[in-house]
């Protein structure tokens, strides 16, 4: 199944309450709920005005359709083609 990286720009992300982020979890996990078992959120990366999450989906558009159901930005969705790590090295 496809990974995806998301760019969301979240003006002051870094600067949201632990209660904040909870609550936006809260319902990206509801949304995701109720769209089945085909998209899976892996992580996400809270920057000073970005988020970066990294999503399992089997196309963009139901990456799209979530942020959409969720009320999130969606700025840039990428695929990812590769992943490496300092063991690619070797």
């Amino acid at each position: 199944m496809p990974k995806f990286v998301i760019e969301r720009d979240i003006p002051g992300a870094g600067a949201l309450p632990a209660d904040t982020l909870r609550n936006i979890s809260q319902t990206s996990c509801d949304v995701l709920n109720k769209m089945g078992p085909q998209i899976q959120w892996v992580q996400s990366y809270v920057t000073a005005d970005k988020v970066y999450c990294v999503y399992i989906a089997p196309n963009e558009a139901m990456i799209r359709d979530h942020a959409a159901q969720g009320g999130f930005p969606a700025n840039r969705v990428s695929q990812v083609t590769a992943i490496i790590d300092p063991t690619t090295a070797e």
